[in-house]
């Protein structure tokens, strides 16, 4: 008799209900085993190292630490785990930087469910997955590339300074910030300015507004733009 080979998944989403029903749909799989649910892209990170799942289901929108920087941060140290991100999003400004972390995938909350457990197994296989409309999006961004000239070079943010950006773009002050990233206000200050310097953006509404555009946080995150 074949034995199935079971995954183990590691939910990482900040809504407790989301959560619970990603758990429930997961648990109706034999193969399928969540073995942890994480509350926030720091969370996850932590709890990637210690149980070493074979997917992980990160969302994208979570306070403190985003699911992207996340993301990044586990790709270093276990380059083997599959992540794949979970969005209400599919604007071309998130989908270009999950694919460039090296994700194995992204699927947009409003896809069916069922979706879900095919996704998981396709990316533990060593496949990639994309929601249908976004796969047919990225064929026609492929061809399209062909014919455009190359741009100048992205912008590059250490994994400390895209911290920093978040947690200044939700509106924290360096106090705030440098009491939840453990380290100094005068190191704050210096990853500040390392921000403006690269970006050429001398404001915190600025700062706010590259966040928002390139997926950092959403829009609804922060409230106040000036």
């Amino acid at each position: 008799m074949k034995t199935t080979k079971l995954i183990t998944v590691l939910l990482s989403e900040d809504h407790h209900i989301v959560r619970t029903g990603l758990r429930v749909l997961l648990e109706a799989e034999t193969d399928l085993v969540v073995v942890g649910e994480a509350a926030s892209g720091r969370q996850a990170v932590e709890m990637a190292e210690k149980l070493r799942p074979m997917v992980i289901v990160m969302d994208i929108a979570m306070p403190l630490l985003n699911g992207m920087e996340a993301t990044r941060q586990i790709m270093k140290v276990l380059p083997a785990t599959r992540i794949l991100m979970l969005s209400a999003h599919s604007d071309d400004a998130y989908v270009d930087r999950v694919i460039a972390l090296g994700a194995a995938g992204y699927l947009i909350k409003q896809t069916a469910a069922h979706v879900l457990p095919k996704a998981i197994r396709e990316v533990a296989s060593g496949k990639i997955f994309f929601s249908p409309a976004i796969a047919k999006r990225l064929d026609r961004q492929k061809a399209a590339d062909q014919l455009r000239p190359e741009g100048k070079s992205p912008v590059h943010l250490t994994s400390r300074e895209m911290e920093v950006l978040q947690l200044v773009a939700e509106g924290k002050a360096n106090k705030e910030t440098a009491a939840e990233l453990g380290i100094s206000i005068k190191t704050v200050e210096k990853h500040r300015e390392h921000l403006v310097e690269k970006l050429n953006i001398h404001d915190t509404a600025g700062l706010t507004r590259y966040a928002i555009s390139t997926g950092v946080i959403e829009n609804s995150v922060q409230l106040t733009i000036v």
